[in-house]
C-alpha cells in the first residue's frame, strides 16, 4: 500500500486532475458547503478550495489529501452498498445515530472534527457494518 501511495505521489497531476472532481462530486452529492469541504480536505484557504475546483490538475497531491480523498471515498462507497437508495445513502452521514460511536450526532459531526483519524473511524465503521469487505 506504501508502495502504491508513492507512485500515486510521483504522478501528482495526473491524480488530481481524476480524484479532486470525483471528491466535489460526493460533497455535492452530500450537500456539504464550502466550509465543510474544507474541513474534510484540510484546507484553511477558501481560495484553495474554489481553485481546485476549477483547476483540479493544479493542486498539490500530498499525502493528507491522499489519505483524506482515501477516507471519503471509502465512506461513499460503503454507503452506496449498505443503503443502495441514493437518497438514504447521501442523508446517512446527516441522520442523527445513537449508535454509540456517534452518541445521538450525526456521523457528519464527527468527520467535520477534521482530524483525518475521524474519517478513519468512520470509514471502518461502515466497513464492519458491511462486514469488512
Amino acid at each position: 500500500m506504501i508502495a502504491q501511495a508513492e507512485q500515486l505521489l510521483q504522478r501528482g497531476s495526473s491524480v488530481t486532475s481524476s480524484l479532486l472532481p470525483a471528491i466535489f462530486n460526493i460533497f455535492s452529492q452530500w450537500r456539504l458547503t464550502g466550509a465543510q469541504q474544507m474541513t474534510l480536505l484540510g484546507l484553511s484557504n477558501e481560495k484553495t478550495l474554489y481553485n481546485w475546483k476549477s483547476q483540479p490538475e493544479k493542486a498539490k497531491l500530498t499525502r493528507d489529501l491522499l489519505e483524506r480523498a482515501s477516507y471519503i471515498l471509502g465512506i461513499y462507497k460503503s454507503l452506496q452498498i449498505l443503503l443502495p437508495d441514493q437518497v438514504l445513502a447521501d442523508q446517512w452521514l446527516a441522520t442523527p445515530n445513537d449508535n454509540p460511536l456517534f452518541n445521538g450526532t450525526a456521523p457528519l459531526d464527527r468527520i467535520l472534527a477534521g482530524q483525518v483519524v475521524d474519517l478513519a473511524v468512520v470509514r471502518d465503521f461502515l466497513d464492519a457494518e458491511r462486514g469488512g469487505w
